[in-house]
């Protein structure tokens, strides 16, 4: 960076954006941001200049210089209205997440303006800076200190009653507690976000977020059909905006409906001209492939599934929990379907059948006879299954309960009688 300054001018700006090089654009554009001028023009000027040199700075991957930029623009942040300098100040935020790797980078630069904010009493800048901290936080899974800064951040902001904010903070925290699944509290922070957001305008994205989220609780709870609903806006809603997350509203669609039997509907969606013109790719393959696998009650290709679909499937946390308990419906299914016509049988035989591994097997037959999925025991010395015959109840026991209940009527009905003849 050169020592001499060049005038914020449009000329200046114009020889940035015609230098050769990226580096030299840098150069160029740290020059007129050393501009001792004042004006208003010159700041005008300045604030175009930032906008460029940290798009540079992205592109670049820089984003230790875009943290350093921060501390340098202090003194320009004196000299122009709070609400543009908390506009710079989350646009080169925002470039710093948009670089791959940056979490912890992020995390310290929060931390950072948070500290610069109290010091300099820019209570809005900062409530959104620390609501983006706390977001960050519970990305890299401190869960206790994003809960901390998050509870003290509401009741600051419940008190200035700003409902935008309190939207998406609400919405953040619906989002830390099904993290730590305490399902209860996240329906009640989700209930807190809806109440706070249908009193303004919510921007579509954000309206999105909260039917991804309603979808994703109610989902948790069993109930896919209105789950597919809410992800369903929430996928209009991503789909308008062209945003990234419209992928994964339509993953936790296919998703729902796997989970309520209908996993044939699955090609349709994905063959719709809607899907199938933009959303292509192995997100949607995984589902395609669990929705066969599902259709066929097959156990192999659903292990071949998730073997060859791991990041989408195994380490998407929403997906893998409703997977592991589809996965043992039916696994379950199919091993009462085999024992059936046996009395006895050996396991080594049940596996070759289902074409999983005995030990697999042996485990989840004793654990459907201790859940009483059927009557039998494991004769481990011998590697056999005995199945018993389903215990008949007799008829003679509920027969006698129903008559000694009648009787007890008599006795009161009798009792009632004589206690007024007696008065």
């Amino acid at each position: 960076m050169s020592s001499s300054y060049l005038p914020a001018t449009t000329e200046s700006l114009i020889q940035a954006t015609e230098a050769k090089d990226a580096q030299e654009s840098i150069s160029i554009l740290y020059r007129v941001l050393e501009d001792p001028s004042s004006t208003s023009e010159a700041l005008r000027i300045k604030e175009q200049a930032v906008s460029s040199l940290s798009d540079i700075l992205r592109e670049q991957c820089r984003a230790e210089e875009l943290r350093n930029l921060l501390t340098q623009l202090r003194s320009f942040f004196a000299k122009i209205p709070k609400a543009k300098t908390a506009k710079i100040v989350r646009g080169i935020v925002d470039s710093v997440a948009k670089i791959p790797g940056t979490s912890h980078l992020q995390v310290s630069l929060c931390k950072e303006i948070v500290e610069w904010t109290r010091s300099e009493k820019r209570t809005f800048l900062r409530q959104r800076i620390e609501a983006r901290l706390a977001a960050l936080l519970m990305e890299n899974k401190e869960y206790a200190e994003a809960l901390s800064l998050l509870s003290g951040l509401i009741k600051e902001v419940r008190r200035l009653d700003d409902k935008l904010l309190l939207v998406e903070i609400d919405l953040l925290e619906s989002k830390l507690h099904f993290s730590l699944r305490n399902l209860p509290k996240a329906k009640a922070a989700l209930t807190a976000a809806r109440t706070a957001a249908n009193a303004i305008y919510v921007p579509p994205a954000q309206q999105g977020t909260i039917d991804l989220q309603s979808g994703i609780l109610h989902a948790e709870e069993k109930d896919y059909k209105t789950g597919y609903s809410y992800f369903f806006e929430a996928f209009e809603a991503f789909n308008a905006l062209e945003d990234p997350q419209a992928v994964y509203s339509l993953k936790y669609m296919l998703l729902c409906k796997i989970m309520v039997n209908q996993a044939d509907d699955v090609a349709g969606i994905i063959s719709s001209q809607k899907v199938g013109l933009h959303y292509q790719g192995p997100e949607l393959d995984a589902m395609k492939a669990v929705a066969d696998a599902h259709s066929k009650r097959s156990l192999k290709l659903f292990e071949s599934a998730l073997r060859d679909f791991k990041a989408q499937l195994e380490e998407d946390p929403i997906v893998h929990r409703h997977l592991s308990s589809l996965y043992d419906t039916l696994l379950e299914q199919n091993l009462c379907r085999l024992i059936e016509p046996f009395s006895r049988v050996e396991i080594t035989h049940i596996a070759e059948l289902i074409e999983l591994p005995e030990d697999h097997v042996e485990k989840k037959l004793s654990q459907m006879i201790l859940d009483k999925k059927f009557a039998g025991t494991l004769d481990q010395g011998a590697g056999c299954l005995v199945i018993f015959d389903d215990p008949k109840s007799d008829a003679i026991y509920p027969a006698t309960l129903e008559t000694i209940s009648n009787i007890g009527k008599v006795v009161d009905s009798l009792f009632t009688r004589s206690a007024k003849i007696m008065a």
